[in-house]
């Protein structure tokens, strides 16, 4: 998370986990293959703390959504960094350097995407939120805008870019008129 991928060589990668050489070949047979396995335990594990915070989480679908979104912006302000997101630590770095990293990513950001459009509907359904369109088509731009607005904020190390973005997100899922 603080290095990066190709940041951290194996060898120090290994020194540091106290890991012989010959064990992590007997479970990985490159340091991508690792990557890989480390991309899909990330994401199977954010699509579980998102589906709990979708099916659990206090208030309503539309409460959810944004609580989903204000998380990330209270760990910026206080932390100052984007932290814990594999997914902006690594997209600009590994997309283009391996195609099974690259892959892996793709289908874990579908899957959260798929998450977020369930969110929608079910919110809908609910009468919690509205939008226009379809759900799924409006979870991949909530999905972008949100991804940049990470990117933006670890680039400027300002939190504006998030605070843009929220203010985006609410309205884009407007709670219902009265």
């Amino acid at each position: 998370m603080h290095r990066g991928f190709t940041g951290m060589g194996l060898t120090e990668l290994l020194k540091t986990a106290d890991v012989p050489k010959g064990s992590f070949y007997h479970y990985f047979r490159s340091k991508e293959a690792f990557g890989v396995a480390m991309l899909e335990r990330y994401f199977e594990d954010y699509h579980q703390r998102l589906t709990a915070h979708f099916s659990q989480g206090e208030g309503n679908y539309r409460d959810r959504l944004l609580a989903y979104y204000q998380h990330t912006l209270n760990q910026f302000t206080q932390q100052g960094i984007i932290s814990g997101c594999l997914t902006v630590k690594l997209t600009a770095e590994v997309c283009d350097l391996s195609e099974i990293m690259r892959a892996e990513m793709n289908k874990g950001a579908c899957r959260i995407t798929a998450l977020l459009a369930q969110a929608l509907d079910d919110g809908r359904r609910e009468g919690s939120l509205t939008f226009d369109g379809d759900a799924a088509e409006l979870a991949q731009v909530l999905y972008s805008l949100w991804l940049g607005a990470n990117l933006q904020a670890k680039m400027s190390r300002c939190a504006s870019a998030l605070e843009s973005a929220l203010a985006h997100v609410r309205t884009l899922i407007a709670a219902p008129a009265v």
